[in-house]
């Protein structure tokens, strides 16, 4: 078995690029997959969105849950570290387990598979496939934000010691009319499973049958995005780098070149907002603060919590002065970063008024994904835990591929995508 990544040296191997490919290159995969009746104890939410007590929760009880792969330090002591080379040790172990009483099970042939997720009124269909870390080195996936090292090294460290793709790079692109039609044809056939999550969110999945016309309607899509999963793909393309060069017969057809994805046409995905809680005024008064609020922009008193167009925010101080109003004075449209409500908000409030400086490091911020509503910021606020906190218009997709196309990053939280890709329900095996 491949050692774990010293993170203070990384391979120099380079992979043979093909610099004049003309589209994302997609090939089916014999997925592992959980048996119909076992698709919702098994799935689980992704490793990232829940802490390690929580994740302990979710396991505890159901031994079959992926959550033992994904979070393997809930099966070792509290005071193990998330990133000692036991947990990923006892991530193999658990996936092994899983294998063989038959929790999960290995497609037989190389396939395609469409995942399709439904929450409320929301519908996004998804294509399963590999594809290239190659496409993902020469930015014909686009990349919009920066990761963490010490993330980056603990998802490269689970994927060598799992020999696995554990969790998909959720990707998207601009939809196209021959593989929506086929995805709606597929899409009547019977499913690999269908069940309800207990967030109240259906996961239903499909083996494709016209897998060759699909993969020839593919080659349409000449540039896919990241969306969500930027340590995922960016721990894909590094353990790839480290299995090549510790392969010294490293061809380039080998499994380990490709990498889990599920993408979504661009015109289907729901981006909420990414709302920001402060824990204190920085020595301000709640009046001297809306004060100079009004030197960045029109502030008014509002009863509704929620911004109604790009370039405003909605913020709230308590109860007695409640919700209020800022439509931001004269937006950059032409700067894509400049023109985000995340960056105007961080550089217009938070860091002249509030000494935010870097948002990423400052303790004094928070950040609320939108599927907690307002509420959750007005119960922080109220019962002492913030001080202030804004409600977010949020990032449109079509920002989101213009700062990618750009080459630039976007500012730190800046997209909360819904509903989240489950994990266990696909996964790729390096080998």
């Amino acid at each position: 078995m491949t050692s774990l990544c010293n993170p203070t040296s990384f391979p120099k191997f380079s992979f043979i690029t093909i610099y004049n490919m003309t589209h994302v290159r997609i090939r089916p995969f014999k997925a592992v997959f959980p048996p119909t009746s076992d698709a919702p104890k098994v799935s689980s939410v992704p490793y990232d969105v829940v802490s390690r007590e929580e994740a302990k929760q979710i396991a505890t009880g159901n031994e079959d849950s992926f959550m033992h792969v994904v979070r393997s330090e809930v099966d070792l002591p509290d005071d193990c570290s998330p990133y000692d080379p036991s947990v990923y040790k006892k991530a193999r172990s658990n996936y092994d387990t899983l294998l063989e009483t038959g929790a999960l099970q290995q497609d037989k042939k190389s396939s395609l598979y469409l995942y399709r997720q439904c929450m409320g009124e929301h519908h996004q269909v998804g294509l399963v496939a590999c594809c290239h870390v190659d496409d993902y080195k020469n930015n014909l996936i686009r990349k919009h934000e920066k990761t963490r090292q010490v993330k980056e090294d603990d998802r490269t460290n689970h994927v060598l010691g799992l020999r696995a793709n554990s969790g998909p790079v959720f990707l998207t692109y601009q939809g196209q009319h021959a593989i929506d039609t086929i995805v709606e044809e597929e899409m009547n056939k019977r499913p690999m499973f269908h069940f309800v999550a207990d967030d109240g969110v259906t996961h239903t999945g499909w083996r494709v049958i016209r897998e060759e016309e699909l993969c020839t309607a593919c080659e349409s899509i000449e540039l896919a995005y990241v969306a969500d999963g930027h340590h995922r793909s960016a721990s894909a393309a590094r353990a790839a780098a480290t299995l090549a060069e510790n392969n010294p017969n490293h061809t380039g057809e080998e499994e380990y070149n490709w990498f889990l994805t599920v993408l979504f046409p661009a015109n289907q995905l729901h981006i909420l907002p990414y709302n920001r809680i402060v824990f204190d005024l920085q020595g301000s008064t709640v009046d001297e603060f809306l004060e100079n609020l009004q030197e960045v922009g029109n502030v008014t008193p509002t009863s509704n919590p929620i911004p109604s167009t790009s370039g405003t925010c909605c913020v709230y101080v308590g109860k007695e002065s409640g919700w209020h109003e800022l439509v931001f004075h004269s937006i950059d449209v032409d700067d894509p970063i400049a023109s985000l409500d995340v960056d105007l908000v961080q550089q217009r409030v938070l860091a002249p008024l509030l000494g935010i400086g870097d948002p990423r490091s400052d303790t004094r911020v928070d950040f609320i994904g939108g599927i907690r509503g307002t509420d959750e910021l007005e119960r922080r606020v109220d019962n002492g835990d913030a001080a202030i906190a804004f409600s977010m218009y949020a990032t449109t997709i079509e920002q989101l591929l213009g700062v990618a196309d750009a080459g630039l990053i976007m500012p730190p939280k800046s997209t909360w995508f819904e509903p989240k890709l489950r994990s266990g329900l696909f996964v790729h095996e390096l080998d």
